[in-house]
């Protein structure tokens, strides 16, 4: 598991359901419930280059160390939280989401974990996950004695 924090909070309250279903045994249907935070999740492209896989998240507002990125074999996660702001006192219109953010992302190949590149800038993360080449290993001639 690799992480790269650049700083968050998650202590805030907020919870949805979400609901499964499992089977069990003799194939028994049980309803499964989970809780998990509140969180929305900000625009996201991935797109892959001819040698990396590149995640771009548009989230304005924010400074390096709100994002939290973590990298667990194939999963991506990017988390956040954008704080609202101080100075209002009545919204009329309401588009610009706050609090806190995730994005999840299943990678379609390994990584070179030491050559991964985060950067934030104009309102862009931008995550560059270079793809992992394939290893040649040499074989031995052991002779005999």
């Amino acid at each position: 598991m690799l992480e790269i924090s650049m700083g968050s909070d998650f202590s805030k309250p907020g919870i949805y359901i979400v609901e499964g279903f499992r089977h069990f045994g003799d194939n028994i249907p049980h309803w499964h419930f989970a809780l998990r935070p509140h969180i929305w999740r900000p625009p996201t492209d991935v797109f892959e280059t001819e040698d990396a896989l590149v995640v771009r998240i548009e989230i304005a507002g924010m400074q390096e160390e709100d994002f939290t990125i973590l990298l667990d074999g194939r999963y991506l996660s990017v988390r956040g939280m954008r704080s609202d702001l101080s100075e209002r006192r009545a919204y009329h219109q309401i588009e610009i989401r706050f609090g806190e953010f995730a994005s999840e992302i299943e990678l379609p190949f390994d990584i070179d974990c030491e050559r991964i590149e985060a950067i934030y800038q104009a309102g862009f993360l931008r995550i560059t996950l270079p793809r992992r080449e394939p290893q040649h290993i040499l074989i031995q001639n052991k002779e005999d004695d």
